[in-house]
């Protein structure tokens, strides 16, 4: 490089360096954005789903199977639509039809008339998730890159979460206002719009994302590799699996506080605030955490979070959750669902960065697809038979969580300090 070269790389190479962390970040926020009212649309519904397929005659083991095979289809078909996005290149399309999908099947809701069309918008707003999401981080895994990806992800899950809670918040209170469930489905097509409308800006500010990380190979790990992928990325999905197939979804807690607990719809959607509220600073905080140590960090949060169904399903069937709360059943769902979204928070940012960290960029939306597909069986696996055991003896189905959930942890472990060896060769 000659004196001119270095010059101009002085003059210039800075303040570009400083426009693109700019950019980067502000795209960051953009979609944090938009994945609040995203979330403010998908969770207010969700955290009523359970309930309202209740209202419509179906008991716990059909719920749990409704809400474990949308898990199922939200994760297993990001198979697809990440391969086919790193193929074609067509981050956006997918991103934009996976939202499109995603958020109006939710107000759509408020028509159905029977359980199966309910089922089916529930399982159809899933899809949507599973066309949208690989496309999605694979473009924010390039653009967190500049800030750090354990801090990216956890602004944008963060933001993500303040639309978890608005939109609980929203659905509690139509019902105050002495609405029904249908009311609180059709309420919340606006955010939906919202969403649309930020995404589709974001798009024409930001056509090519992948332009914010230079390409890079892979994580250095000698051996053999499977379709491509270190074998750290193996372990540490069967590490994801176990987790997702002992951590409950939200819909069969939600139908036990009904059932069990004496909590009416509108606390219920209180309940899911509060978790999604925890989920929020737990997602900041251990995801900055996460930059620093890395992968033991999940081991924490897991460590911390997987007890919560003792306190969620056992206190409050057994009249132990009182402890001064004034009803049998509140205190252990507050302190059940704290937990629940300390481990939900720690899951939905730490998660993406790790895959991003282990996968070079021109797979990476196909290693999230393959991710989110073998999380997703064991998401459904693990709900359907909760459901079962819930039905037959509760007991047996808080020990299944708890025993998957404590398997993840050494895993988890072990990583960190293979991947701290490599990187100190």
């Amino acid at each position: 490089m000659n004196s001119k070269q270095i010059k101009n790389q002085r003059e210039k190479g800075p303040d570009r360096s400083l426009d693109d962390r700019k950019d980067a970040f502000l795209f960051v926020i953009l979609f944090g954005v938009v994945s609040l009212f995203a979330d403010m649309t998908y969770e207010g519904a969700r955290s009523i789903t359970g309930p309202f397929l209740g209202s419509l005659g179906v008991n716990a083991k059909t719920v749990g199977f409704v809400a474990g095979l949308g898990e199922f289809l939200g994760y297993a078909l990001r198979l697809v639509s990440g391969a086919l996005s790193d193929r074609t290149k067509r981050y956006w399309l997918f991103t934009g039809m996976g939202y499109t999908l995603n958020l109006l099947a939710v107000p759509l809701l408020a028509l159905a008339g029977a359980w199966e069309i309910a089922a089916c918008l529930m399982i159809l707003e899933r899809v949507g998730k599973a066309i949208r999401n690989p496309a999605r981080d694979a473009m924010l895994s390039h653009a967190t890159h500049q800030m750090g990806r354990g801090l990216g992800f956890g602004i944008h899950e963060a933001l993500d979460q303040i639309g978890a809670v608005s939109g609980p918040l929203v659905v509690a209170l139509v019902f105050y206002l002495g609405y029904s469930y249908r009311a609180a489905f059709a309420s919340l097509a606006i955010p939906a719009l919202v969403a649309l409308s930020i995404v589709g800006y974001t798009r024409m500010r930001y056509p090519r994302p992948h332009t914010f990380e230079a390409p890079k190979e892979s994580f250095p790990e000698r051996g053999l590799k499977t379709l491509g992928f270190p074998r750290l990325y193996w372990i540490y999905l069967l590490a994801a699996s176990l987790l997702a197939a002992g951590f409950v979804d939200f819909p069969l807690l939600a139908f036990h506080f009904t059932k069990m607990g004496n909590i009416d719809p509108s606390h219920v959607a209180l309940l899911y605030a509060l978790a999604m509220g925890v989920d929020a600073v737990a997602a900041l905080w251990f995801g900055k955490w996460y930059d620093r140590k890395g992968l033991p960090v999940l081991a924490v949060s897991t460590g911390v979070s997987f007890l919560f169904a003792i306190p969620a399903f056992l206190l409050g069937t057994t009249g132990w959750g009182g402890l001064g709360a004034g009803e049998p059943g509140k205190a252990g769902a507050v302190i059940g669902v704290v937990l629940w979204g300390i481990g939900m928070g720690a899951q939905e940012s730490i998660m993406r960065a790790a895959v991003a960290d282990l996968i070079p960029s021109d797979k990476r939306a196909t290693a999230y697809g393959v991710f989110n597909t073998v999380y997703g069986i064991s998401w459904f696996a693990g709900s359907a038979v909760f459901g079962l055991l819930y039905d037959r003896f509760l007991p047996a189905g808080v020990l299944f969580s708890i025993l998957l959930q404590a398997a993840a942890i050494p895993l988890f472990l072990y990583i960190g300090k293979v991947k701290k060896e490599i990187v100190n060769r």
